[in-house]
């Protein structure tokens, strides 16, 4: 059994066209998943739907205490990419014990042509396969939380080894 936690970004947006911006509803991973014939058996769960620019170390706690506090040792995050590896660091400092992956999307998955349901099948594979620990999965690649930025240049997560 594994745990989908929903907490917005990009993966969930859709665009209001009375105010012309993009905002949020309800999460699309039910959709997407149905859209992927998953067969994973799973809990979807949403925390929260904001942007992660937007999110706070109170919003962080309380994605770190749901992962800790749940059953399942095998657990997705969809999350915005701007911070997901400041989420990723949160939980890791808290949680050794379970397999969790933080996914998210570079362009939203209302759009049409999002890398986000490739991105969350991607992410519910490596979630079933890899040991403890915490992990990004973006563009078919899994990182280790501490071994991954975003590159805002490109658009694209990519390792990297930290320094003394």
């Amino acid at each position: 059994m594994l745990r989908v936690f929903v907490t917005g970004g990009t993966f969930d947006k859709t665009y209001d066209e009375i105010h012309g911006r993009l905002s949020f509803g309800d999460t699309h991973v039910p959709e997407m998943l149905t859209l992927g014939r998953s067969r994973v058996e799973l809990t979807v769960e949403t925390l929260m739907m904001i942007d992660s620019l937007e999110m706070t170390d109170i919003e962080r706690e309380r994605i770190v205490a749901r992962c800790a506090e749940c059953l399942e040792r095998r657990i997705v995050v969809t999350h915005g990419t701007d911070t997901m590896v400041e989420t990723a660091r949160a939980v890791a400092e808290s949680i050794s014990d379970k397999t969790i992956v933080l996914t998210g999307a570079m362009i939203p998955y209302a759009f049409g042509s999002s890398d986000g349901l490739f991105n969350l099948g991607s992410a519910l594979s490596f979630a079933q396969v890899l040991p403890p620990g915490v992990y990004i999965a973006m563009n078919g690649q899994c990182f280790l939380w501490d071994r991954v930025r975003k590159n805002t240049q490109t658009g694209t997560f990519e390792s990297f080894v930290p320094g003394p």
